[in-house]
């Protein structure tokens, strides 16, 4: 049986929450604070040396992490924070992010549904792949992307061969408010604002949930239309 929409937002919005929580109890111990952000000097040393290679470690970390569910920006962006400031560490999240989704699609759209199964999530991707459309508008693969874990919506969109421009375009809009409210994130826990870091993630999850639930609604007012067609 699918999910209730109910189901639906609950489940989008259980990763950012589980991260967000870890980041406010990671900000709230004094002593694993002290130790986490003692290291970012230590980066900086580093990335100063060896310029080319930081970068391109962090736009790779972000890529990889908009390819696979278990890898995490959050683990990256406080140094991007420390390192270049807010500006860049956005700049380079999203494009690390948007190379990724780049990845994802194209992985989807040249090497089909096998490779992909053994690659993504199996039941997540096996349902949008049955629920999504065929040549949606811009405007659902917005939401579509906006509304699941980043390396979902490449996967089922490049299996069906969406316009790739389009798609990166959908991307870097869907994509830009969570990087922001990561890089703010980043921000939050460098300086220990732990009011900050709440408010800033409970919006990200909001948006999470809210673009989940919108999308499923969608997806269902899209069959219902597409049953009473053919029943005419």
């Amino acid at each position: 049986m699918a999910p209730t929409n109910s189901q639906d937002w609950r489940r989008r919005a259980a990763g950012p929450a589980l991260l967000l929580a870890g980041l406010i109890v990671a900000t709230s111990l004094l002593p694993l604070h002290g130790w986490l952000v003692g290291l970012l000097p230590l980066a900086e040393d580093f990335i100063r040396a060896y310029p080319v290679a930081g970068v391109s470690a962090f736009v790779a970390y972000a890529a990889a992490s908009a390819m696979l569910a278990f890898v995490s920006s959050a683990l990256v962006v406080p140094v991007g924070v420390y390192v270049w400031g807010k500006a860049i560490s956005l700049l380079l999240l999203l494009l690390g992010w948007v190379l990724g989704g780049m990845c994802t699609y194209t992985l989807g759209r040249f090497f089909g549904r096998p490779l992909v199964e053994a690659i993504a999530t199996t039941a997540t991707f096996q349902r949008y792949v049955r629920r999504f459309p065929h040549g949606p508008p811009f405007g659902l693969v917005v939401l579509f992307q906006l509304a699941l874990p980043s390396e979902v919506p490449g996967y089922v969109l490049g299996l069906t061969r969406y316009d790739p421009r389009k798609f990166v375009a959908a991307v870097m809009l869907a994509e830009l408010p969570y990087a922001a409210g990561a890089i703010y994130l980043g921000e939050s826990f460098v300086e220990r604002n732990i009011g900050a870091l709440a408010g800033v993630g409970v919006a990200v999850v909001a948006l999470s949930a809210f673009t989940a639930a919108l999308l499923h609604r969608r997806l269902r007012a899209g069959r219902a239309e597409a049953r009473d067609t053919g029943s005419q």
